[in-house]
């Protein structure tokens, strides 16, 4: 593998039991803003970029730079695709890349209609798998406000493992002091 990151080759998509997972492509600013509309108000307590509720070209915008940073290799998110309906169903991705050392965190958001059907316990293990097999990652974070519950049950459920809270470490969404949990996957031991 390169040591730069813009020559690092990989593929753009790949497939879970029940999900496409691909890069973000021109064009899907409508359906990532019809999900932030349908769940802006399960995404405001846990995602800064979910004050508002985005125009369709601010998501188009939004969607175009997340393609120029996957091309850069700067950031990796993907979109999530059901396999059955071809509808979007929420975001995830590798983001924080440190590349010489390879280490990713994962984030990810779901769709509220698409809560509680273990979709998003899916994508994140198959972006895991992906992470390991195909970019060769050491270390793979997921990171949660520690009140977050849904998101750490993901985590956990994965076989990552709890490192520690960090207390006070940031503002939430509402401009109040949080704790955030840090849970891993480093080679040698979790994978």
């Amino acid at each position: 593998m390169s040591s730069n990151p813009i020559l690092i080759e990989f593929p753009e998509e790949f497939e879970t039991e029940r999900l496409i997972i691909r890069a973000p492509l021109w064009g899907d600013g409508i359906a990532l803003n019809e999900a932030i509309r349908e769940s802006i108000e399960e995404l405001r307590p846990w995602m800064p970029w979910a004050k508002n509720v985005p125009t369709i070209d601010e998501s188009e915008e939004n969607i175009r730079m997340a393609r120029l940073k996957f091309l850069q290799r700067s950031d990796l998110r993907f979109q999530l695709i059901c396999k059955q309906t071809g509808r979007f169903i929420g975001g995830s991705g590798l983001h924080r890349i440190d590349w010489e050392s390879k280490k990713f965190e994962i984030g990810y958001w779901i769709r509220t209609s698409q809560s509680g059907k273990g979709l998003m316990t899916e994508a994140v293990h198959g972006i895991t798998n992906f992470a390991v097999c195909v970019l060769q990652a050491n270390r793979i974070e997921i990171r949660c406000d520690s009140t977050n519950t849904r998101s750490a049950r993901i985590a956990e459920r994965l076989g990552f493992t709890l490192e520690g809270i960090l207390r006070n470490e940031r503002c939430n969404t509402a401009g109040q002091l949080r704790d955030t949990m840090i849970f891993a996957k480093v080679r040698g031991q979790e994978f």
